[in-house]
């Protein structure tokens, strides 16, 4: 009878309880889990301490100044880091790719376009010095080694605190015969924010680089259009900037009358 009871009480619990209970019986582990996360995908877990670049400091939860703190977070010091450069071998075609790029640069004398490269959670990325960034492009392309010929965008990022190299712009690069995406990063300084335009190049890049344009202030040189694409061509700045001031306008809402967001108290 109390074999009855113990199969009816295990019946009646959550399907979720039931399934933990079978998996830790099936593992021997508490958690259930045969093979732990970092071990499944050690490509996720993040750089080491020591092996990144600290570019700053943040404060507070978002990093906003003004009025006191009423979220608790205001003590939060958070630094900004970069994953540190790689050293060779990084492993799988990642070799392949970098060596046949430096094999084509070294053939032209070009040896100090690539500043670095970084392999950071399964990804690698090259940093390109910005004046070689179109032959650089254009052997990704055309090499038969490479063959990288879609180049699905261009990003802005605004790093304040990285000195003199303040603006950054992001490619990613899509190898469809080889089956293989890389990523080329490039930086400007805010005083000279110029970088080549790619779009000669790369065609889909047109409206990609006047958005960067329009949200960052990156100017592509040689770009056949450049304007804005978001944002009135009259607008002053650049909106995604992150010393640009937050705006808005007074919103209404049921007889309560609520600031635009540069007005509202910070939470820091």
């Amino acid at each position: 009878m109390s074999d009855d009871k113990t199969d009816a009480n295990k019946a009646a619990r959550p399907a979720e309880e039931r399934n933990l209970e079978a998996a830790k019986d099936k593992t021997g582990t508490p958690s259930g889990v045969e093979q732990p996360a970092p071990e499944q995908s050690p490509e996720n877990v993040p750089a080491p301490t020591g092996e990144v670049r600290s570019v700053g400091v943040r404060h507070g939860m978002f990093g906003t100044s003004g009025t006191g703190d009423t979220s608790g977070y205001g003590g939060l010091v958070a630094a900004k880091v970069f994953p540190a450069p790689s050293q060779k071998p990084y492993g799988g075609w990642f070799d392949e790719v970098s060596g046949a790029l430096e094999a084509r640069l070294e053939a032209t004398e070009l040896t100090t376009a690539i500043e670095s490269v970084v392999v950071h959670r399964g990804e690698i990325t090259f940093h390109v010095r910005r004046e070689d960034l179109p032959f650089v492009a254009q052997m990704l392309r055309d090499d038969e080694a490479l063959r990288f010929e879609l180049c699905s965008g261009v990003s802005g990022v605004h790093y304040p605190d990285d000195a003199g190299r303040e603006l950054h712009a992001v490619y990613h690069f899509t190898s469809m015969t080889h089956n293989r995406r890389i990523r080329v990063e490039v930086t400007a300084p805010d005083s000279d924010p110029h970088i080549p335009s790619l779009v000669s190049i790369y065609p889909t890049l047109d409206w990609h680089e006047r958005e960067t344009y329009d949200m960052f202030g990156l100017i592509f040189d040689g770009h056949p259009a450049l304007t804005r694409v978001l944002m009135p061509d009259d607008w002053p700045g650049h909106p995604q900037r992150k010393d640009y001031p937050l705006g808005g306008i007074p919103v209404e809402y049921k007889g309560a009358s609520i600031p635009p967001p540069d007005q509202r108290r910070s939470y820091n």
